[in-house]
């Protein structure tokens, strides 16, 4: 019975650990904007509100806010979500200038979701 339950602890132990490593990491926008350096060409992921957007012919950019900051997504895919959708979006951070406490910056989106 000892060994049953040993073999059932370690099984539960290795789908636990299985789970976290496949779990991903949400980047706070108010992170990559404070220290863009660290996250250029690196692929982050974020979640927010889309509070504005532009798209033409698939083409697109828009805003996302996570509550600690704004940041600008481009899309070659599909075109941006409209005003007010929520997603989670992955894609490589690209700053584009640092002058003083003011940064801009870039997500090049390869993947977005509908929350």
């Amino acid at each position: 019975m000892k060994s049953h339950v040993a073999s059932a602890l370690v099984l539960a132990m290795a789908v636990l650990l299985s789970l976290a490593s496949c779990s991903s990491h949400v980047t706070s926008i108010k992170d990559l904007m404070t220290d863009p350096g660290s996250f250029e060409g690196k692929t982050v992921q974020v979640n927010g509100e889309v509070t504005s957007n532009v798209g033409a012919l698939g083409l697109g950019a828009y805003q996302v806010d996570d509550g600690t900051g704004t940041i600008t997504v481009v899309t070659t895919k599909g075109g941006a979500p409209k005003e007010g959708a929520k997603v989670a979006l992955e894609g490589k951070f690209r700053s584009g200038f640092t002058l003083g406490d003011k940064s801009a910056a870039v997500i090049m989106e390869e993947s977005r979701k509908l929350r």
